[in-house]
């Protein structure tokens, strides 16, 4: 391998390590600080801590801002407290003619092995910058070869049975595909985060406004009434009306800082986690199989997960299992494979095959009658399994003598040779020139004469073999039926209406199947001699060689012979489709971005009931051109948005990594929508973090998804459980935590208002200082985060009874500017009930035995203790869902406030901190006043009762959703759980299409210089890990595959 000096100077300059994460031991605190002070909350108390360092402004002690303030960023920076491979050229490998297998799982999901080949020769290579796509070339005595992804080992995939590789280096650390097609790491902010800025901005405002007013009153106050106290309130020199009107305003922007009160922030993160450990604990989201638990990954985005309205998932891993099964085929016109029998009753008795030594023991089948057939000697049922154990492009391995493993392209040819296998015909080794078989207990070997390769224009595949000694040569042939029915011989048509018949009408459509069609056909030596060597001239054209090829190969696939169709089903994840049923009551639309061909995410859509029959209007937008394909571009993907939006249901096939991100970041620029990601592997990780929430699902298809994610479970049936329960309670309770805590502390903070005007706008507090201090502290914390915690307007299943329950959080109608101005509104109200009244009461009244009782103590605690008992009744009202932590909360913040109070105003307190508990005896002189409580009752009737009178009305006439639930729950009995349904069967008249998941190319490999040697027996690792069958758990035979067409096409 020979470099030049700067390709080696560059590679020694790079450096391999990644980073992932958001943070480093050097990073996070000044990083985390100044993510938590871009909340404008946080910067504004810091501003105001520095205000009250000022003694001429200040009214308060500065502890009462700062401790807050320290406390918050602390639980917020705790709360929010790298690989080394790089791309590889393959140059060589243990395997002969360096092929290596390769495990792709962190990448794409794919739990199957692919194969990877290197050039025979070495020399100069060029290759692009990176970009997330591998393109180059290699020359070697002035001759050039082509350097593509078939050739390079990605980072991010893991050797298996490969001893060894050697490789060079081409991109490293953050130029590597897998970092290229990862996007940029995003700090991700809720909805209800962006509006509580834009409410705090209002609220800066608002406050300005207010302290402004009382800065001018008290100039006004100054010079008309302020000379008067001169006498024994000197000014201090120097300060006349101006200047101690321009203090005024600052001392009110402390005063009336608790419109937006630090503890808010702290409250908020303990909502957060609380709920995220409700996602943590949630047996019902925990998969045993697996021993994987639900995990929310981040605490800050749950509120979030009840308002989504576009989902966007892959595929492969993500709805289905990726694990095929033969399940039905057609031979001969006889359908072969149904589980039900003329009296509707359910085979369970599943197929012998003892008599086959070399039977896969993990194949599950129940139809006796096609085994019978088979040894019988049924001659279109052999030639059918002969078809199959031929035409592929499987890759065998024995482990020893009789332990055949299959690696395979796709996993739908390893279910097809498997079934070959077990029904007599086995598959048992291939050179570049032969196929051995041991068809019925006798060995036959074909001589394999060509392979005319898969392609996506194609959608079929064939092989022409000659069976030796007999010297028949004969033409295989499987692919779409549209295909193959096209290019029969016309005595077929009978037989071609019964076949379709099966594929259509006896549901092999219809349950959502993968279907192909085999036929063969005879052919003459002298048509082969002279085939042949046109194929070869073809073969080795420089110029229109594919062109050529595609003539030839149209001109021996044609009068074909039909033998049958298959029936694979690409397994789904339990639960997937009622999954989606449920989310699409919820009003969530659901896009299913995968980079598979469009028949099969079409098969899939029909198998998870996004797709259905009476869906008349399904389209195709395809383009098959360079400037069809650039949909995503400017010019374009308004009218592409516009287009989808209006659909029920959209696939996109074919998409690349960062082409799916493309398509979310559209959804979210331009409906302005909030949007989940849902994927398994790293193909998916771009789109994971362009979402506004990325779900991960975890497993054995690797952990790249899932390091990127917001949250992360094992099966996508549980992302109902997440959005309907976890993410509709988060949202409500958040909500209904915001509308009271504003409630709360705007009724605290404007009865200061009103008491400006009878204290000469001085700056005085209404409250005793501790009580302040407290006040979000310590009364009137536990209770709100008992209701933000526990609260719940029905339960789970009730939830999942009805999902149209989510809609609200969609449209955001529990907490938006509207309900701000409704608190404010309430808030005013209340404090002008909450000064009034006890303003009024206390106003020239005495004591039971005639000593003044209006003193400015005793209104302080009338005011104050008014105020805590009508926000607990407030936060009563609100409550619908109450249990022991509740009651405990409410009553015991209440019983804490009256032993603060009593042991504050104490004699004892009084003598130990002199200056500051000045409010000696109050509570005791005033408490034990019928009139005071009186008041305090009065006030809390005159502030509740309009309260439950707007409610009852506003309920009447014009009831929500949930109104209406919480009303059927108390007539109704609770629902009971979910019954697990079958797969409903739908009948089909869409003609199946080619299902294979497979690549063109391998029909080369296999018949080339280029392929596996026979080599003496190794030990390797077990293709089939599982020692027992899976019929114990009911499930279908699994297969580990190499090479398959990437699910994902690599974005350029």
């Amino acid at each position: 391998v020979f470099l030049s000096v700067t390709v080696m100077s560059f590679l020694l300059l790079q450096n391999n390590a990644i980073k992932t994460s958001k943070y480093n031991i050097f990073t996070f605190l000044p990083l985390n600080l100044f993510e938590q002070f871009r909340r404008l909350a946080n910067a504004y108390f810091l501003f105001l801590f520095i205000l009250q360092l000022i003694p001429q402004i200040s009214s308060l002690s500065w502890f009462t801002t700062a401790v807050p303030l320290i406390l918050v960023l602390s639980i917020t920076a705790v709360k929010d407290a790298s690989d080394d491979i790089a791309d590889l050229l393959l140059l060589s490998s243990s395997e002969p003619l360096n092929l290596v297998y390769v495990e792709t799982a962190e990448l794409d999901g794919e739990t199957n092995l692919k194969v990877k080949q290197a050039l025979t020769v070495t020399g100069d290579m060029a290759s692009q910058q990176p970009s997330g796509q591998v393109q180059g070339t290699l020359t070697v005595n002035g001759q050039t070869y082509a350097l593509d992804n078939d050739k390079v080992l990605l980072r991010g995939c893991t050797l298996r049975n490969t001893e060894w590789c050697f490789g060079l280096v081409i991109f490293g650390g953050p130029d590597t595909k897998l970092m290229q097609n990862s996007g940029k790491t995003t700090f991700k902010r809720t909805s209800i985060d962006h509006l509580m800025n834009v409410l705090v901005l209002c609220i800066f405002g608002f406050l300005a406004s207010m302290c402004t007013v009382m800065a001018i009153s008290n100039a006004i106050w100054e010079v008309r009434e302020g000379s008067v106290f001169t006498a024994f309130l000197p000014r201090e020199p120097g300060v006349d009306a101006a200047l101690s009107s321009f203090l005024s305003f600052w001392s009110y922007v402390i005063v009336l800082n608790t419109v937006v009160p630090i503890s808010l922030y702290v409250s908020v993160e303990i909502i957060r986690l609380g709920n995220s450990f409700y996602i943590d604990w949630d047996r019902k989201m925990y998969y045993p199989k697996n021993d994987t638990p639900a995990q929310a990954r981040t605490t800050t985005l749950n509120e979030e997960l009840g308002q989504i309205k576009y989902i966007f998932s892959d595929k492969t891993g993500t709805l289905t299992q990726n694990i095929m099964t033969f399940n039905r085929c057609s031979i001969n016109g006889k359908g072969y494979g149904e589980l039900f029998d003329f009296s509707g009753q359910r085979n369970t008795d599943k197929v012998d095959f003892l008599w086959n030594h070399l039977a896969d023991p993990k194949f599950i089948f129940h139809d006796h009658s096609l085994v019978e057939t088979v040894r019988a000697g049924n001659p279109e049922a052999q030639a059918f399994f002969r078809l199959l154990a031929l035409c592929h492009t499987v890759m065998p391995e024995e482990k020893k003598e009789g332990e055949l493993n299959y690696q395979a392209q796709s996993p739908d040819e390893g279910a097809l040779v498997t079934a070959a296998r077990n029904f007599g015909f086995v598959f048992r080794s291939r050179t570049p020139e032969t196929i051995t078989v041991v068809e019925m207990g006798k060995q036959v070997t074909y001589e394999l004469l060509a392979v005319l390769d898969f392609n996506n224009v194609r959608k079929r595949m064939s092989v022409i073999g000659e069976r030796n000694p007999e010297g028949k040569l004969t033409l295989y042939c499987k692919g779409a039926d549209t295909i193959i029915y096209e290019r029969l011989h016309p005595s077929c048509n009978k037989l071609m209406k019964v076949t379709t018949d099966h594929l259509n009408v006896r549901d092999y459509a219809g349950d959502g199947l993968r279907t192909l069609v085999l036929a063969y056909k005879d052919l003459d030596e002298d048509y082969m001699d002279d085939w042949k060597k046109r194929h070869h001239e073809a073969s080795t054209a420089m110029d229109g060689r594919e062109e050529r090829l595609d003539e030839l190969y149209e001109e021996i696939e044609k009068d074909l012979q039909l033998l049958g169709a298959t029936a694979v089903e690409d397994k789904l994840q339990d639960g997937v489709p009622q999954t989606i049923e449920q989310l699409a009551k919820a009003d969530i639309k659901i896009w299913v971005l995968t980079g598979d061909k469009q028949e099969t995410a079409e098969n899939i859509g029909y198998s998870c009931n996004m797709l259905r029959e009476e869906m008349k209007d399904v389209f195709i937008v395809a383009a098959n051109t360079a400037e069809g394909a650039f949909a995503l571009e400017k010019d374009l993907q308004l009218e592409l948005l516009r287009t989808a939006c209006m659909c029920q249901t959209v696939i996109c096939c074919r998409v690349t990594p960062l082409q799916k991100a493309q398509v979310v970041q559209l959804v979210k620029r331009y409906k302005q929508a909030v949007t989940l990601a849902i994927g398994d592997g790293a193909n998916d990780v771009s789109m994971i973090k362009a979402a506004h929430i990325g779900v991960g699902i975890s497993g054995q298809e690797g952990m790249q998804a899932v390091l990127s994610s917001d949250f992360s479970f094992a099966q996508f049936r549980y992302l109902q459980r997440l959005l309907l329960v976890h993410g509709r309670w988060s949202y409500l309770r958040m909500c209904k935590f915001l509308r009271y805590f504003f409630y709360k502390n705007f009724t605290f903070t404007f009865v200061h208002f009103w008491y400006a005007f009878f204290c000469g706008f001085s700056a005085q507090t209404v409250y005793d200082e501790w009580f302040i201090t407290l006040y979000n502290l310590v009364y009137t914390a536990l209770p709100v985060l008992g209701m933000s915690l526990f609260d719940q307007d029905v339960n789970d299943r009730w939830s999942f009874q009805y999902p149209q329950l989510y809609s609200p959080g969609q449209l955001n109608l529990y907490f938006n500017k509207k309900a701000f101005v409704r608190c404010m509104m309430h808030s005013c109200y209340s404090s002008l009930i909450l000064f009034f009244i006890p303003w009024a009461a206390m106003y020239d009244t005495v004591r039971d035995d005639g000593k003044d009782i209006a003193d400015y103590q005793s209104f302080a605690l009338l005011a104050q203790t008014c105020l805590l008992v009508v926000v607990n009744i407030q936060l009563c009202l609100d409550t619908h869902y109450w249990t022991a932590v509740n009651q405990f909360f409410v009553w015991g913040s209440l019983a804490a406030y009256f032993a603060i109070t009593f042991t504050m105003y104490s004699n004892g307190m009084f003598l130990i901190f002199t200056s500051a508990f000045p409010f000696i005896g109050t509570a005791r002189n005033s408490l034990n006043q019928p009139n005071v409580w009186l008041t305090i009752f009065l006030t809390s009737l005159l502030c509740t009762l309009p309260v439950v009178a707007f409610r009852f009305i506003l309920i009447q006439l014009w009831p929500t959703i949930n109104d209406k639930m919480r009303h059927k729950v108390r007539k109704e009995a609770l629902p009971a759980p979910a019954p697990r349904r079958l797969p409903t069967r739908r009948i089909s008249t869409r003609r199946s299409g080619y299902a294979f998941s497979h690549s063109q190319g391998y029909g080369d490999l296999v018949t080339s210089r280029r392929f596996l040697l026979k080599k003496p027996l190794k030990s390797r690792l077990a293709l089939f890990t599982q020692t027992d069958s899976p019929l114990a758990e009911n499930q279908p035979q699994h297969y580990r595959t190499i090479a398959e067409e990437p699910e994902e096409a690599q974005s350029p």
